[in-house]
């Protein structure tokens, strides 16, 4: 489902509309609907389901809880997790490092930040291209430069990471007035989502927590403003 189209082949999702969740612990942004938010119009973007802005506080996190059928990527922005999970896996997500958990037929997993201080991370939900698949395991640490880099690859090209569905992803932190491309192949939808600092796109002018969805060919390139940027670009197929 592709929410509010428009003429221009874009969506826009300002982050200052995402819904959002605030307890004592946990400040989170979403997208799209998520938990006990939910609006028929943001369902997602193509196959991918949900964009979680999470900042968790030192000592706390998600105790262990289910999933399945969902490709799970955590993509560390400051701070460090520790992940446990029903497949053996007891690790430390730091900042740079990004992880993949294909769900498949069904795993529980918490998330506790051990840290000293608060840790932002972006979760983000993909559907797999078919159900029922063994449950995967993956975790990287990535250097990002002001060029994309490449997260998600299905041949894992570029030392990129692979999920359960052909998708795309590179992260760029590009410098003040840079121009990154947005060319994605023909036929594909593509996403881009502010971690932080501001650019443009298409004439329209982009802050942290912003989010721009368009068919392949509507965008030509995403230009850095002052200050520079973080983001990432999602191929989405």
């Amino acid at each position: 489902m592709t929410p509010q189209s428009t003429p221009a082949a874009s969506v826009f999702r300002p982050a200052a509309e995402r819904f959002h969740s605030q307890l004592d612990w946990l400040d989170s942004w979403h997208s799209f609907s998520f938990g006990g938010h939910h609006d028929p119009a943001w369902m997602g973007f193509g196959p991918l389901r949900v964009i979680n802005d999470d900042t968790i506080a030192a000592g706390r996190g998600f105790g262990m809880h289910p999933h399945r059928d969902m490709e799970i990527i955590t993509v560390m922005v400051d701070g460090q997790l520790e992940h446990r999970d029903s497949m053996g896996h007891s690790e430390v997500l730091r900042a740079g490092e990004v992880q993949c958990m294909g769900a498949g037929t069904g795993l529980v997993h918490s998330e506790v930040n051990g840290g000293e201080r608060a840790c932002r991370l972006l979760q983000i939900w993909i559907e797999p291209s078919q159900v029922g698949l063994s449950p995967t395991y993956a975790q990287k640490p990535f250097s990002i430069g002001t060029d994309w880099t490449p997260i998600l690859d299905p041949e894992q090209g570029g030392g990129a990471l692979a999920i359960q569905r052909p998708v795309r992803l590179w992260r760029a932190q590009p410098e003040a007035g840079q121009s990154l491309p947005l060319a994605i192949t023909a036929g594909r939808q593509g996403w881009i989502q502010l971690i932080s600092g501001g650019g443009q796109a298409a004439g329209r002018t982009l802050e942290q927590g912003d989010g721009l969805g368009f068919e392949a060919g509507a965008l030509d390139h995403f230009t850095a403003t002052s200050g520079g940027a973080d983001l990432l670009l999602f191929e989405l197929h």
